[in-house]
């Protein structure tokens, strides 16, 4: 005979919860504005020395559009992966999650290696002028937070090949990694409209 269950009794509730019902969903959208405030900072300050110059951009071409291009292309493919591997850590499917983590575990090289023809097409220095350090800023700032979530996705790619996978929690994991390459996604957009299609506009 099983014992009875008792109103207010907190052993029948779920361990772990999707969305804003989890202190990782919170952890990593507070995280998401200070980075957005980080960028936003970045943005202001480019906007502000292309103000003080004639040209712009000052004492170069503008940078080339073909690695740049390549990487968005990239990014918004590997958005349909990032998707369905989040559906499926909400349905707490471990085959699927394990599967859509190798898989984004691996798009991302790609990008690493059109990112680093990005950097040697900027067609200016980081040490050359102000147009160069903050255009190689802004580059960069994006590239770390494409490492930080790949090393976080290994991580977790990693956990769910072990006893660890079938933990509530690394579900939740999984799917708040995904949010945050929505954010990785959605920020390049911004950045790459700021370094590569202003100067073209700007008179």
């Amino acid at each position: 005979m099983s014992e009875p269950r008792f109103i207010g009794d907190a052993s029948v509730l779920p361990d772990h919860g999707f969305g804003p019902r989890s202190t990782t969903w919170w952890g990593v959208s507070g995280f998401m504005a200070i980075e957005g405030a980080g960028f936003a900072l970045a943005f202001a300050a480019y906007f502000f020395l292309m103000a003080q110059e004639r040209q712009w951009p000052a004492s170069a071409p503008a940078p080339d559009l073909l690695w740049s291009s390549a990487t968005l292309i990239l990014l918004l493919v590997s958005e349909l992966p990032n998707i369905w591997v989040k559906r499926a850590a909400e349905r707490e499917d471990l085959r699927a999650v394990r599967h859509g983590l190798i898989v984004m575990s691996l798009i991302v090289l790609p990008i690493f290696a059109t990112r680093a023809l990005e950097f040697d097409r900027l067609n200016i220095g980081w040490d050359r002028n102000a147009y160069g350090s903050i255009t190689w800023a802004l580059l960069l700032m994006h590239t770390i937070h494409l490492i930080t979530d790949w090393v976080d996705t290994l991580v977790l790619t990693a956990l769910m090949h072990t006893h660890h996978g079938a933990e509530g929690r690394r579900f939740v994991d999984t799917s708040e990694n995904a949010l945050y390459w929505h954010f990785i996604v959605a920020s390049w957009l911004l950045v790459y409209g700021v370094i590569y299609w202003l100067p073209r506009t700007h008179g």
